[in-house]
């Protein structure tokens, strides 16, 4: 059975910084894509940023040059630094993995078949 589990989150002001951390565990494969999706009230999935079993990463234009993510493969983990938080990034962040799909890292929440219960992030004005 695999098992996603994220940590981290919680409530900051705007201009502040979060750290979230995914632990997967139970994956069949050892070659695996991983990434952050988020969605916030009545709003559709948003792919905030992934990353290949190759290092090769994507970040939404919503979050360049804010958000780092980065894995270890070797312990099944991935993270996502967030820096210069805005009210805009309130949302619920999941933790997503599935089977690698290519060289080039998910573009899209629906490239995942495995995610987390969620991590509520808030940032305040």
């Amino acid at each position: 059975e695999v098992q996603v589990v994220e940590t981290g989150g919680g409530s900051v002001q705007a201009g502040g910084s979060l750290r979230l951390s995914c632990t997967v565990s139970g994956f069949a494969s050892a070659d695996f894509d991983m990434g952050w999706y988020r969605q916030g009230p009545g709003e559709e999935c948003e792919l905030v940023s992934s990353i290949s079993s190759g290092d090769n990463t994507y970040y939404a234009n919503s979050v360049k040059g804010r958000f780092l993510i980065s894995s270890d493969n070797d312990k099944n983990t991935v993270n996502l630094q967030m820096n210069t938080l805005k009210p805009e990034d309130t949302a619920v962040y999941y933790c997503a993995v599935d089977n690698n799909i290519g060289a080039a890292a998910p573009t899209t929440c629906w490239a995942f078949g495995y995610w987390g219960q969620g991590t509520q992030v808030t940032i305040s004005s």
